[in-house]
């Protein structure tokens, strides 16, 4: 679960794209658009592992 007293310090292993600060971070650490991001998520989970797999990253 993600400490939302930490903003800008997302959990390191899981995307949660109902986050706002989460979008923002994933989208510039991966180089993809919020829409791009959220698509991803969909596809291989919320895992950033799997995102990142499905991304070829």
């Amino acid at each position: 679960m993600d400490n939302k007293q930490q903003v800008g310090a997302p959990d390191r292993n899981l995307i949660n794209v109902n986050e706002d600060y989460e979008l923002q971070y994933w989208s510039e650490t991966l180089g993809l658009s919020r829409d791009e991001l959220r698509e991803a998520v969909k596809q291989a989970g919320t895992s950033v592992e799997k995102v990142k797999a499905h991304l070829n990253k």
